[in-house]
């Protein structure tokens, strides 16, 4: 999979972007809406029977699915928000059993943060909420149209992550 060069090439704004381009565009922004709206967020936690605000869930899910305790730094970083709000999201967690601080064992002054049972139980309790909302919504779909969907949304996110990726290398380098 080959990232293409940073878009020194970029259409000038008014530029007409390729039809194919400006769908995919349309529907990601349609998903990512309905994904995130309040509503949907407090029929699912409501569903799951997991009192967290919106805030929380990606936080709490992305401590599930890593191996070892993490930073708040790191924790921050992965979910591409500013440290405060991970703080403050952590000490609302801690307070409702979802998550421990622990020593850092790389850093005695440091501490990571832990999902704990209740945190794990939680996540997966919200996760097959959001399937089976997932699931009804494609009920009308064969397995092989869902399977087939599913590899293109991977590849699809994994390339929009190498060219993010890329273009943050391409950043990062000193100005010549």
């Amino acid at each position: 999979m080959s990232t293409p060069p940073p878009s020194a090439a970029l259409p000038q704004t008014g530029a007409a972007a390729p039809p194919d381009i400006v769908e995919i565009e349309r529907a990601i922004s349609r998903v990512a809406h309905m994904l995130t709206r309040a509503k949907q967020h407090d029929r699912t936690v409501a569903e799951a029977g997991v009192p967290v605000d919106r805030a929380a869930v990606p936080l709490l899910g992305a401590l599930a699915d890593a191996p070892d305790p993490l930073r708040p730094g790191e924790l921050a970083v992965r979910l591409a928000v500013e440290a405060p709000h991970v703080t403050r999201q952590v000490q609302r967690l801690e307070r409702a059993g979802y998550v421990e601080r622990v020593p850092d064992p790389d850093d005695g002054r440091a501490q990571r943060v832990r999902i704990t049972d209740a945190g794990l139980e939680a996540v997966e309790r919200v996760r097959a909420a959001g399937r089976q909302w997932m699931a009804d919504a494609l009920a009308g779909w064969s397995p092989q149209e869902r399977a087939q969907l599913a590899v293109l949304v991977h590849r699809m996110v994994d390339d929009f992550r190498a060219h993010s990726d890329h273009l943050a290398r391409c950043d990062a380098r000193p100005a010549e």
